[in-house]
């Protein structure tokens, strides 16, 4: 019996794994074709393909939308590049392999273009091609028996033209949901008639978009597409970030091609949400349940907010009491509304300086809007004893958070509303997520730290609806 140990490896299982039912796969002859040119799958890349490649009865795909997510450097680039090559040699279909950058598309090209132009090492791939096009942002190889494939950097005319049976997504966590509508079309007259979308990426950034990818992990985790297969390593939060057993089983690579070294160096250099979301796959509840995308919000930043016109403020207590958020919305008598954060800090200092802040405006102020229990009371009664108009200072209440909030998130769908691009008010936003309130199915802004959000709503509510207007032209603050 030896006495070697057996080095230790990456868990082959994922934490998540949805797979529609199948009749049979094409995943195990993919996986022999791509170890025939020097693709040896690790068995975790073998599970997927038979996820991927599942058929029916009717011979067609059972997962026409197939998502993947596994922490960096695990092997996302070979089992694409192995589903492609059995797409392109042995199903002839037509593919279209999109990334967030032209220099990640050029890579996927060069790879692949590796097995079909080295006639010397694998001439029964040269002898299929047909031609292979190398102009920079237009890379194709086509083949002699209709299968095809072409690389391209998203944007909103990237799909115009093509016609295809499969569309992957490269780097899927910063598509948008503007590029995904422009891809739509390619696929609805799929030459092959089996059609497939393929995502593959890592949980998103606080600057990534992360729209499409978390909405498809989100009908992962509840079940609500019977079409998609979904794998995903990864942890549920962000914990010990240094626990080397957690390394394991969220990187099916550790131990082949990702060692302990490089990773003790990553976790060194990276803040321990950046190495749990890089290395771990975590997903923030953030990055899954999103309302509004950062793409979508930061379009509708603005370098010249007005300088004048009606002004309300919105003022937004946590539940516990423990911070606030004061935010400012303007609407000038010409022009997009306008908001801006203008506090979010702790309670230490109580109550009393928010009241004598805006008292300080009242003459300028049309309204002020009130949420939150643990504090709102007290602010009121300060405001009023102040001399705020009684008609200018309103608590919303949950009737006035349930309707503040849709109207604000239909201001941000149709791009009436403006903002300045602050970041504490941009994660907020892009972070949000509803939250039930009320027994009437009404809902309001939830997540991590909604209260700037919840601030920018309510000034935003006050300043499309008081009917009081102090009848001068104001500053912003």
């Amino acid at each position: 019996m030896s006495s070697r140990r057996t080095a230790r490896r990456g868990s082959q299982e994922p934490r998540v794994r949805l797979e529609p039912k199948r009749k049979y796969t094409d995943g195990g002859d993919a996986a022999e074709l791509a170890s025939a040119y020097g693709l040896s799958p690790d068995p975790w890349q073998e599970a997927v393909l038979d996820a991927w490649l599942g058929r029916d009865a009717a011979d067609r795909y059972t997962a026409t939308t197939c998502g993947l997510s596994v922490p960096r450097q695990n092997g996302k680039n070979g089992i694409l590049e192995m589903r492609e090559l059995y797409g392109m040699c042995a199903n002839g279909e037509k593919i279209l392999h999109t990334a967030h950058e032209v220099k990640t598309a050029r890579k996927a090209f060069i790879r692949l273009c590796s097995f079909f132009d080295n006639a010397r090492q694998y001439p029964e791939l040269a002898a299929m091609v047909v031609q292979i096009r190398r102009t920079n942002g237009q890379e194709a190889i086509v083949l002699a028996n209709g299968g095809s494939i072409e690389f391209s950097a998203r944007s909103r005319g990237t799909a115009r033209g093509f016609t295809v049976d499969v569309v992957v997504f490269d780097e899927a966590q910063e598509l948008t949901d503007e590029q995904l509508e422009a891809m739509l079309p390619t696929l609805s007259a799929a030459p092959s008639g089996n059609r497939q979308f393929i995502y593959t990426g890592t949980p998103p950034g606080p600057n990534s978009p992360g729209e499409v990818f978390g909405r498809t992990r989100k009908a992962a985790i509840e079940g609500s597409d019977k079409r998609l297969a979904w794998h995903e390593w990864s942890v549920e939060s962000i914990g010990d970030v240094a626990d080397r057993d957690r390394w394991y089983a969220t990187n099916p690579a550790m131990g082949i091609r990702i060692s302990e070294e490089f990773t003790e160096s990553e976790l060194t250099s990276m803040s321990e949400d950046g190495f749990a979301r890089e290395r771990l796959g975590w997903w923030s509840s953030a990055s899954a349940n999103a309302v509004i995308g950062a793409a979508e919000w930061g379009a509708l930043a603005t370098d010249a907010p007005p300088s004048g016109g009606k002004r309300a403020f919105g003022v937004k207590f946590s539940p516990d009491g423990a911070n606030m958020a004061l935010s400012v919305a303007l609407k000038p008598r010409d022009g997009t509304p306008y908001v801006e954060l203008i506090e979010h800090r702790s309670m230490r200092d109580g109550v009393t300086w928010i009241a004598d802040w805006l008292i300080e405006r009242k003459a300028d102020t049309a309204a002020v809007v009130v949420d939150g229990r643990s504090q709102a009371d007290t602010l009121v009664t300060l405001l009023r004893e102040g001399g705020m108009p009684k008609k200018a200072v309103v608590v919303a209440g949950t009737g006035g958070a349930i309707a503040s909030s849709s109207r604000f998130l239909n201001a941000v769908r149709e791009k009436k509303i403006s903002h300045y691009g602050q970041p504490a008010l941009d994660e907020s936003v892009t972070s949000a997520t509803k939250r039930p309130i009320g027994r009437e199915g009404g809902w309001g802004w939830g997540g991590d730290d909604s209260t700037p959000v919840e601030s920018a709503t309510l000034a935003y509510w006050g300043v499309m609806t008081t009917k009081r207007n102090p009848g001068r032209k104001v500053r912003l603050l």
